[in-house]
């Protein structure tokens, strides 16, 4: 019997009946619970008597993040990029120039850029990937935030009053983040996105911070990390696997497209953590990765088994087929839980007891998966 959600309920029969109703009038067939959790929310909101200007917070968030979804959807089959970088930044800067040529340059390789909708870096980005390839998320302003010549109008440009669900879509949205130079705006981004990645709190994707030719904006910041958060401690040295520092835009676009070579995405399940690849692991990288990767395992979860895709084409025989790993790292299927997943069933699997803690230990484990 499954258990009862107490979040989605509000222990009043009538109330509760009502709200199953009123999901079941508007036409809501999937995931009814958690759209009950949602007006639930809203009732006890109302209980609980707010400020208006609490309020009016968290309505209009919502009404952002609601938005936001509808103008992302139709493109979620297209990797997406976010480069962020100064809006003071002249067409006749060096900096200016890169990011042109690079948001052609992710354009070209078939990726969609996502930048603030501002000018500088960002208007130049996304003159180099053109308006069809192309998404703003503009933030309300009084000063030097209107929306760039190639974004304005179109309608993939988001119009945010806050700064927290405009970067939250940076980063729930993006596939790959690039950072130019740039000022608090720029550097907020850039360690909110750092934090979220090293913390778990977001998926881990590759984050390039791009100099000027020989310049060495990000070249001092990554030196200021290794000088003082390193070196008392209050970082780890396999942090510095989560994000690279260059000066070539070739080399920040390899990076990119690299750490989907092999590595499609991820997904915890229960204590597993489950690597999607494009390609199986032959068994030689599986008896490596056992030996290499030991420490970011949690040594006392239970082995998963090898599962059984659900789907009509697979076979016991394919099944039996996989290369197999003596310890607790378990090549894998397509697991039940991932049943909501169908498009992805078919690809091959690593099931990992990921510790939760040693994120750049993971990234290095995704490097090493792109070998092969």
């Amino acid at each position: 019997m499954q258990k009862k959600n107490t979040r989605a309920y509000l222990n009043d029969p009538k109330l509760d009946s009502e709200i199953g109703k009123l999901i079941t009038d508007a036409g809501i067939t999937q995931d009814e619970e958690l759209y009950r959790q949602l007006i639930v929310n809203v009732i006890k909101l109302g209980r609980a008597k707010p400020h208006l200007a609490d309020l009016k917070l968290i309505a209009r968030a919502l009404g952002e993040l609601r938005v936001a979804d509808r103008v992302f959807k139709p493109y979620r089959h297209i990797r997406k990029i976010s480069i962020f970088g100064s809006a003071r930044t002249l067409p006749s800067h060096p900096a200016y120039k890169a990011a042109e040529k690079f948001g052609r340059m992710m354009a070209e390789s078939g990726y969609m850029v996502i930048t603030g909708g501002g000018d500088g870096i960002m208007g130049a980005a996304q003159k180099g990937a053109g308006r069809e390839r192309s998404f703003g998320l503009n933030i309300k302003l009084p000063f030097e935030q209107a929306a760039n010549d190639t974004i304005q109008g179109d309608e993939k440009l988001i119009n945010f009053h806050y700064f927290f669900t405009r970067k939250l879509n940076f980063v729930k949205e993006s596939h790959a983040l690039a950072c130019f130079p740039g000022g608090f705006g720029t550097m907020d981004e850039a360690f909110e996105t750092l934090t979220l990645i090293q913390t778990g709190k977001s998926k881990l994707l590759p984050l390039v911070f791009v100099d000027n030719q020989k310049g060495n904006f990000w070249k001092t910041f990554e030196k200021y990390l290794r000088e003082h958060l390193l070196k008392d401690k209050l970082i780890s040295a396999t942090d510095f696997s989560l994000f690279k520092v260059t000066d070539s835009l070739e080399e920040a676009q390899e990076e990119v497209l690299r750490f989907y070579s092999n590595f499609h995405s991820y997904r915890f399940v229960g204590e597993q953590l489950v690597i999607r690849m494009q390609r199986q692991l032959p068994q030689v990288a599986l008896d490596k990765i056992e030996k290499d990767f030991a420490d970011i395992c949690k040594s006392h979860c239970k082995e998963h088994p090898a599962i059984k895709s659900q789907t009509e084409n697979d076979s016991q025989e394919e099944a039996s087929e996989m290369p197999r790993s003596a310890g607790i790292l378990k090549a894998c299927l397509a697991l039940p839980q991932e049943i909501n997943e169908p498009e992805i069933a078919h690809l091959p699997r690593l099931c990992v007891p990921f510790d939760r803690k040693q994120f750049g230990r993971l990234r290095e484990l995704i490097n090493f998966i792109n070998n092969y």
